[in-house]
């Protein structure tokens, strides 16, 4: 941060240097609930960036425990960075623990000691800590008047992880990493190497295209029943996370459109069409 940048510009250009999704959505909250969620979402970033732009682990882990203190420097009335300073005065209106900023760092560290997982409840658990949290932090700031809408969030932040998944398999496998379940890989004999490699034509055989058609359709279904989930009266409330659910489904259906060609590209949206996928939500309000 510059000496002259506030921590409320540093994680407003956080945010939106990330050219996140999430950052399309913030754009039409009101200004409190803006600040809140883009203080947030700066910490996550913050966090998440120590494990992907870190190479050496041991350094990166270092860091996540300089984080670790924190956040408890955060919650004990003395944070130190731009992001814990512009997150401080959103704590107690809008309901945000230590736990949940904790359970962000501790999904980091799952990134920094393992780049495998055997099933998919063991996936599941790690995209709750990256993900449902992210969600359910988000959900408070949006606001809520049901429990049920933190379930809602939970299950959407796993659907959208899960299309991350999806999306970054190449990019993944570049950094040594497989996050699709080994036991799914052996269920349509892909080998872990074939992903790796991606080697001519790509890997991309029938055995891998039936593997993530099989990968898609489970996001698809954690979609809709993460939205089943979402009480009629939070609905207009919770118009962000609907608009970042949007934009992150047609993601996936152009994903399914090209035939999951993730091996060697990362497919994304330009941000004209998110923008518009926000603005058509906030008119349908679904």
């Amino acid at each position: 941060m510059t000496s002259r940048m506030t921590p409320e510009a540093y994680v407003q250009q956080k945010a939106a240097k990330s050219g996140s999704s999430f950052y399309y959505a913030f754009l039409f909250l009101p200004p409190p609930r803006r600040a809140a969620i883009t203080a947030f979402y700066a910490f996550c970033r913050e966090v998440d960036d120590v494990v992907d732009e870190v190479s050496d682990s041991g350094v990166a882990a270092t860091k996540l425990q300089w984080w670790r203190r924190e956040v408890a420097a955060l919650f004990a009335g003395t944070p130190s960075h731009p992001v814990t300073l512009a997150l401080q005065p959103h704590l107690v209106p809008f309901g945000i623990r230590a736990d949940h900023l904790s359970a962000v760092i501790d999904g980091c560290q799952v990134d920094l000691e393992q780049s495998r997982f055997l099933d998919f409840p063991g996936l599941a658990r790690y995209c709750d800590l990256v993900a449902g949290v992210v969600g359910e932090v988000a959900a408070r700031i949006f606001g809520h008047s049901a429990e049920a809408t933190l379930q809602y969030a939970h299950r959407l932040g796993l659907a959208m992880q899960l299309t991350n998944i999806i999306r970054d398999v190449g990019d993944d496998a570049r950094r040594g990493r497989i996050y699709l379940p080994m036991s799914e890989l052996q269920a349509h004999d892909v080998k872990a190497n074939e992903i790796l490699k991606r080697e001519s034509p790509w890997g991309y055989s029938e055995r891998f295209q039936a593997l993530m058609h099989f990968q898609a359709a489970r996001a698809h279904a954690t979609y809709d029943e993460a939205l089943a989930l979402l009480p009629a009266a939070d609905r207009v409330a919770q118009n962000p996370g609907l608009m970042m659910a949007n934009i992150y489904r047609t993601l996936l259906r152009e994903i399914e459109r090209q035939g999951f060609q993730v091996l060697h590209q990362r497919t994304s949206l330009t941000p004209l069409r998110k923008l518009w996928i926000a603005a058509r939500t906030r008119w349908r309000g679904r």
